[in-house]
């Protein structure tokens, strides 16, 4: 990996295409899709999910073949849609089975299927060229699921740039003014932002040493050592992989313990988990758990920590929508970059070189587990 010399530059009036297709995108927690017809847009484009009789995950094109009524409108008949317009009915490879009032099937009556895979307890869809749909480029997010970790998760729709997201969680320093009340504190904006990347990832890394913690951290820290009130070493180490999950390793541990040596033994860590798909241009939905390695079976710290967090990017929407509504006020204005900004516009080129791959035809490279 290579440092940046600095925050590159990022226009608002580019042209490309605001995110690849050629990608696996969430399109819900795996308890999400069952045996309904569940409507989603998804890259711009409108898809219906639902399971099958042997509880695997179909995505069709929410459109039918003969005029165009969403599928979502009709019923699920075994393993097949029914366009709730005239009956016509599709499998699960999008292939029409059944026509009204005639034997012979038109032997072009098809609808796009997409590619699925279910991992980390989403169910992931491919929306560009299904040749490529390489289920090892499914993003890393195994804590969500790794039995040495336990948490929850949710998911939100934002009336927002999906990027925006991305910008917000690559850069943690505004926790010092949009979570006062729960993760703030000064040291956030004085400590050094260390950022490296390798074209498709990027990684950016905090430490604060020796400081008060704040009373989100401070309460996670007393469920383990409830005697403790000192000074703690924290961290924020944030991977970024294109084109939008983000897991943030974040934790605490008792000032001087060894945490930044890798002994984290006399602390506390969570996992972030995000991962934020496109629905059109300026809207999205964000797919987001926290994890813990501690007091794994205690459901109470579990739903604690999911209403906390819960709460924190209530905060993180209310901002992200008002910047999406000033940009839509000011088109072609240029963002103005930071140091702090330098992991976020990392992000942004490592989402325009998939772009532009994709645009001139090449394989994206991509990183998964």
């Amino acid at each position: 990996m290579t440092k940046p010399a600095g925050p590159p530059t990022l226009l608002q009036d580019d042209d490309r295409p605001a995110f690849p297709l050629d990608a696996w995108y969430a399109v819900g927690w795996d308890h999400e899709v069952g045996r309904t017809l569940r409507p989603v847009r998804v890259a711009d484009q409108p898809l219906v999910l639902y399971r099958r009789t042997d509880g695997q995950a179909v995505a069709l094109a929410d459109s039918c073949w003969h005029r165009l009524v969403p599928l979502s409108m009709g019923a699920l008949i075994g393993d097949e849609v029914e366009c709730g317009y005239h009956g016509i009915r599709y499998d699960g490879d999008g292939r029409a089975t059944f026509m009204p009032a005639q034997q012979t099937l038109n032997p072009s009556a098809c609808v796009r299927s997409y590619p699925v895979v279910e991992r980390h307890r989403f169910v992931w869809v491919w929306t560009g060229d299904p040749a490529r749909a390489d289920p090892d480029r499914v993003p890393d997010m195994h804590w969500n699921a790794d039995p040495g970790w336990a948490g929850d998760g949710t998911s939100i729709r934002l009336d927002c740039d999906y990027r925006l997201i991305l910008d917000n969680l690559m850069d943690l320093t505004h926790e010092a003014f949009v979570h006062r009340s729960t993760l703030a504190q000064a040291e956030i904006n004085h400590e050094r932002l260390d950022v490296v990347h390798d074209g498709s990832t990027v990684t950016a890394t905090k430490w604060m040493l020796g400081i008060t913690p704040p009373p989100f951290w401070s309460a996670q820290l007393q469920t383990v050592f409830p005697d403790y009130a000192g000074p703690v070493d924290r961290w924020q180490i944030i991977n970024f992989a294109a084109p939008s999950t983000i897991t943030i390793d974040v934790g605490i541990a008792k000032a001087g313990t060894g945490a930044p040596q890798g002994d984290r033994s006399h602390g506390v860590a969570n996992r972030i988990l995000n991962t934020i798909t496109p629905e059109t241009a300026t809207t999205c939905h964000y797919f987001w758990a926290i994890a813990r390695d501690y007091r794994l079976g205690e459901q109470r710290i579990t739903t604690q920590l999911r209403d906390g967090v819960t709460r924190v990017f209530a905060e993180d929407v209310a901002m992200l929508t008002a910047q999406q509504r000033a940009i839509e006020a000011n088109p072609g204005h240029a963002f103005y970059n930071l140091n702090i900004d330098a992991g976020g516009m990392w992000a942004r080129r490592a989402i325009d070189a998939l772009v532009d791959r994709e645009l001139a035809g090449a394989v994206p490279a991509g990183t998964g587990r």
